[in-house]
């Protein structure tokens, strides 16, 4: 049974009518209620939200259960050792006035500056959860367009440890949903994330170690999942990569640019990311590598297995060129403000209504790719594989039907299969 509610323009349906309350009694447990909350979508909760999660942090920890109702909030805190536990019927809704969102340090596309503090943030803070099944509203399109600040986005955790986001729902829209920023041991599983609109990304992993998403249904307006590390030199130097991420078993799409972005921001580098066992479809990319002079940085040690891609202009795009705002302190060097991609390769995809498969030759000749390897990808499509600038390249078991014109088409690249016979 669907239980739907209405909140301003959004509409919601609650599939768990007939599951329990998470908010029964037991120790460890603070109940918003207990502490304030009215849930009624009209009384700002965000006083009695925040004194229930300082309570609970107080304590050393425990959860903070939400029961069901509509909560108006502001921008709130959640401590380390904490879980937030949402009732299937429990919905956070934020506030529509700026100044709930205080502000504070952000580091955004790439740069630290300010910006008005998420509706939910944790910063330093080990071990915080938020589970479902519950969802999460933004605040109204006014703010979410905010830039000089950065507007609030819907989660935000910085410097934590085992966090953990899990089985609940986000709507928002022309912002980030979720932003990591130096995180380690992230796991996120069973969500489902809606925005709109450019900048409306579902998960940024941004200088983050050991990341897992899992079995999420990420549908967005920008990217459904980027990857990124900082932009310009002072994120060169800092040094923090985005490294040893697993995305699985998830459907990831976007209905303005790529269903995973890598970069534009990757100063730091980004490297030994997996992507497997998932369904992917992007309005330009369904994955995009992108970057441009001045960031520096590299990708390496990337795969993909057992995609399937639907409804793409392009399978990977590769642009290395021009894409991204300009860092305000670019890294210099002629091969060295380029950015060093190696050892990338997919296997066993399968392309449908897919215009063409790898768009790759905006590639600087001062830095080839250095490692590419295509195999196994059937399905049908547009136009091949186009290619610059880059050694060894190895395409083989590519099983492709419905193209036209040559399968490959390459310049300055080196490799096997690149005459198009090998690979059909």
């Amino acid at each position: 049974m669907k239980r739907a509610i209405c909140l301003g323009t959004a509409l919601v349906f609650s599939l768990f009518s007939t599951t329990s309350s998470v908010c029964a009694a037991s120790p460890g447990l603070f109940n918003v209620r207990d502490y304030g909350a009215k849930g009624d979508g009209k009384t700002k909760d965000t006083a009695a939200l925040q004194k229930t999660l300082d309570a609970c942090a107080a304590a050393g920890g425990g959860i903070v259960c939400v029961p069901e109702g509509v909560y108006l909030t502001g921008s709130l805190v959640v401590g380390a050792n904490t879980t937030v536990r949402f009732d299937p019927h429990a919905n956070l809704m934020g506030s529509p006035d700026i100044g709930d969102y205080p502000l504070v340090g952000v580091r955004w596309e790439g740069e630290f500056r300010q910006g008005h503090r998420a509706l939910i943030s944790a910063e330093g803070a080990d071990n915080v959860r938020l589970e479902g099944p519950g969802a999460i509203f933004g605040p109204p399109l006014a703010l979410s367009r905010l830039r000089d600040p950065r507007g609030p986005l819907l989660i935000e955790l910085t410097e934590c440890t085992n966090a953990v986001l899990e089985g609940f729902s986000t709507q928002y829209q022309q912002l980030w949903s979720i932003h990591l920023l130096f995180c380690r041991n992230f796991t996120a599983s069973n969500l489902t994330l809606r925005s709109l609109n450019a900048n409306g990304d579902g998960i940024d992993v941004d200088s983050c170690s050991d990341v897992t998403i899992e079995r999420c249904d990420i549908n967005t307006g920008d990217d459904a999942i980027a990857l990124k590390s900082g932009r310009g030199l002072a994120a060169a130097r800092l040094g923090r990569p985005t490294q040893n991420v697993t995305i699985r078993q998830c459907i990831l799409a976007s209905s303005t640019f790529a269903a995973l972005a890598v970069g534009t921001e990757l100063s730091g580098g980004i490297r030994n990311v997996k992507i497997e066992d998932c369904t992917l479809s992007g309005r330009q990319n369904a994955i995009f590598l992108k970057s441009r002079d001045g960031r520096g940085g590299f990708i390496e040690n990337l795969t993909g297995a057992n995609l399937v891609i639907n409804k793409s202009p392009t399978f990977i795009g590769i642009d290395f060129l021009k894409k991204g705002i300009q860092a305000s302190d670019p890294v210099p060097g002629e091969a060295e403000k380029w950015t060093r991609m190696s050892h990338v390769s997919f296997n066993h995809i399968r392309v449908s209504d897919v215009a063409e498969i790898v768009a790759g030759s905006n590639v600087s000749a001062e830095r080839p790719v250095d490692g590419l390897a295509l195999t196994d990808i059937t399905g049908t499509c547009e136009r091949g594989i186009t290619l610059a600038n880059a050694s060894d390249v190895k395409l083989t078991g590519i099983k492709v039907t419905g193209f036209q014109g040559p399968l490959v088409t390459t310049q300055n690249v080196k490799g096997q299969g690149l005459d198009g016979t090998a690979v059909r």
